[in-house]
């Protein structure tokens, strides 16, 4: 029965993203982060006044994207500790704390959305608030992770 499972499974040539992942990764994650705001600024058009839609809400997603640029700026090389980025102001144990501050910052944000989802009367400012931090702390993960860091600039 396992025999089956060793099947060829060829993909063809235009489906092959490997000397593209990069570029790809960028992409979904721009367009996580664009849908991601553009649900909120939809609810905001849609629920101008305050009683339906507090503006202390944009705060959440703010912190988020702030989240998105502190986990981003950080390379894996830097963490890592690796030869080139050791004289830096604190070296690779600034930027571990770095990166687990932005880290924190986007749990935190994506818990406080969906604590917002859970209190609140109005369900559909409350699930774009939700689906506003989802979006950018997935695209937070996909850019950090999808991506493939090359040792030199050119590649």
């Amino acid at each position: 029965m396992s025999g089956c499972l060793h099947m060829p499974c060829n993909r063809p040539e235009w489906l092959d993203f490997t000397d593209r992942r990069n570029a790809v990764y960028s992409v979904v994650a721009g367009s996580l982060f664009a849908i991601g705001w553009w649900i909120m600024i939809d609810c905001a058009a849609r629920h101008p006044s305050s009683a339906e839609l507090n503006h202390a809400y944009h705060t959440i997603g703010v912190i988020s994207t702030l989240s998105l640029i502190m986990v981003n700026v950080v390379s894996n090389a830097q963490v890592r500790g690796e030869r080139v980025f050791t004289n830096g102001v604190c070296g690779p144990a600034g930027a571990r704390v770095w990166l687990f501050i932005g880290f924190v910052l986007g749990f935190a944000a994506l818990l406080g959305s969906s604590w917002i989802l859970v209190a609140t009367n109005f369900y559909s400012t409350s699930l774009s608030v939700f689906l506003q931090n989802a979006f950018i702390f997935a695209s937070s993960m996909a850019f950090k992770f999808g991506r493939k860091e090359s040792d030199s600039w050119g590649s």
